[in-house]
């Protein structure tokens, strides 16, 4: 049997989230407003006489997403009319770009997981990004077809990587890091379930030593959820090579991706440039970038995805894991940095001389409290991180109650979830409810003593040299304490009252 490798290009269509459609004034809905037609007009319907005007907002859109994907930026673009025929198509032609893009070469970088869980290195480059009107939208009920104007003309950004994905886990991975991205630019929400983005994969087999592009390309179309792409992709893959197995000929064609079924499913066999009979958009003249125009753009770029997880590592002392999961929301790492900002203003408010390690370490719990229990308590509620009632100030006073030890781990996770749902300062909390630990020498030597008299099977254990003695020894001050015994102190008091002996 012959040894393939695969190659993958991806195709990912995102809608702009502009005030207005790309060529006219209409309400861009993103496709989503629910009354039909509502947000048309002579220009995005296609009547007669009606010109299109670009909307200078989508191309400085476009013209971000490239500069942080480190793209060249052209001197000059243009739009074409890009000729084919479907129902929810106004003017019988799409205005888009061809020749000319927006956006030429560039690349992105990112890390990702194999099925072997070993981390990968991946270097993507992305060959054009540019920019078109979306189509309208079928309905289908009853046996007939209605069509909604909404979508039509909202502006569409399209970006094509090179042949360069190599697995399916890596091209699913590259689809979630551009969404990403594309939030932390503020372009697009990019939501796939809602049509904000599409993504299709051209997926090809080739011999093992052969050049990658030898292979026949089949286009997987409109794929709709990130875990799709990837089960599209390994689907292809194995039906791929069963065809060349079977001594078959590949047929370059568009293929669909059946969610309910697993299998892709054939479409159409796949058009070339030359269907399409592109040529220049006569209604809107070639439109010319300044130097200062494109710098001005870029010097707007907030810091990127990847920047931040790697500063939030080096700076904050977070894991890998950690700072990726954050960044990936870009609400929640604004508000951990805001927690972060707090701990720096009290740090610098001591009289004590903290170590960057011991600063780190408040980074960390802030992290870990965010991560777990946060994250727990918007989950049970069906909150977003912007609905939360605790400010980030009371937040780090929590952490900073907890860094020095005044309350247990789980005493904390009781005081969060009341500051969760009342908004409440934690220091009233603790106080209300009498949760705070007690350190006071006297009253826990007094505990541990009574705790040895009651317990003298475990005073002989420990004494035998069973260390886990001293742990139940301790379970039985907690009690005692109704868990307000500072952990660190108890612990003490009782190994040196038990060493006495």
């Amino acid at each position: 049997m012959a040894k393939y490798e695969v190659t993958v290009g991806m195709e990912v269509h995102v809608e702009l989230g502009t005030n207005s459609k790309m060529f006219c004034s209409c309400k861009n809905g993103m496709g989503l407003t629910k009354k039909p037609n509502q947000n048309i007009c002579d220009v995005c319907t296609a009547q007669p006489g009606a010109i299109p005007v670009p909307n200078v907002k989508a191309i400085e859109y476009v013209m971000r997403a490239g500069l942080a994907l480190n793209c060249q930026i052209a001197n000059e673009t243009k739009f074409d009319r890009k000729n084919y025929f479907y129902p929810d198509l106004p003017k019988g032609y799409q205005i888009s770009q061809y020749d000319q893009p927006i956006c030429g070469k560039g690349r992105m970088e990112f890390d990702y997981w194999d099925k072997a869980g070993e981390k990968k290195e991946s270097r993507i480059g992305i060959t054009r990004i540019h920019l078109e009107e979306d189509t309208g939208k079928l309905m289908h009920s009853n046996g007939s077809t209605l069509v909604d104007f909404n979508r039509a003309g909202v502006p569409l950004m399209e970006l094509v990587s090179e042949p360069d994905l190599t697995s399916s886990q890596e091209a699913k991975q590259f689809c979630t890091e551009l969404r990403r991205l594309f939030r932390y630019l503020r372009i697009s929400t990019a939501d796939m379930e809602k049509g904000q983005m599409r993504c299709e994969a051209n997926v090809s087999l080739y011999k093992e030593g052969q050049d990658k592009l030898s292979g026949t390309k089949v286009e997987l179309k409109n794929i709709n959820s990130f875990k799709a792409i990837e089960k599209g992709i390994e689907y292809e893959i194995k039906r791929q090579t069963k065809v060349l197995d079977d001594g078959r000929k590949l047929v370059q064609e568009t293929r669909g991706w059946s969610d309910k079924k697993g299998k892709t499913f054939s479409q159409r066999t796949k058009e070339n440039s030359d269907d399409y009979r592109y040529f220049p958009e006569p209604d809107i003249l070639p439109i010319k970038f300044t130097k200062e125009e494109i710098e001005r753009v870029k010097y707007s770029l907030p810091e990127l995805p990847r920047e931040r997880s790697d500063r939030f590592v080096r700076q904050m002392g977070l894991t890998e894991q950690n700072a990726e999961i954050l960044v990936d929301y870009k609400e929640m790492a604004n508000y951990f940095e805001q927690i972060c900002s707090e701990l720096d203003d009290w740090v610098k408010a001591t009289d004590n001389e903290v170590s960057e390690e011991q600063q780190q370490k408040l980074y960390k719990l802030a992290a870990n409290y965010l991560l777990t229990e946060t994250q727990k308590q918007l989950f049970e509620q069906r909150l977003d991180i912007e609905d939360i009632k605790i400010t980030p100030e009371n937040f780090a006073e929590l952490i900073k109650i907890v860094y020095k030890g005044e309350i247990n781990s789980s005493t904390a996770q009781a005081v969060l979830k009341e500051m969760f749902e009342k908004g409440s300062d934690p220091s009233h909390v603790i106080d209300e409810n009498g949760l705070a630990q007690t350190s006071d020498q006297g009253e826990l030597e007094a505990v541990a003593e009574k705790v040895i008299v009651e317990n003298p099977d475990s005073v002989e254990d420990y004494q035998k040299g069973k260390s886990n003695a001293v742990m139940f020894l301790m379970g039985r001050m907690m009690k005692a304490t109704g868990g307000k015994a500072n952990p660190q102190v108890a612990i003490k008091i009782l190994r040196d009252k038990l060493n006495s002996l």
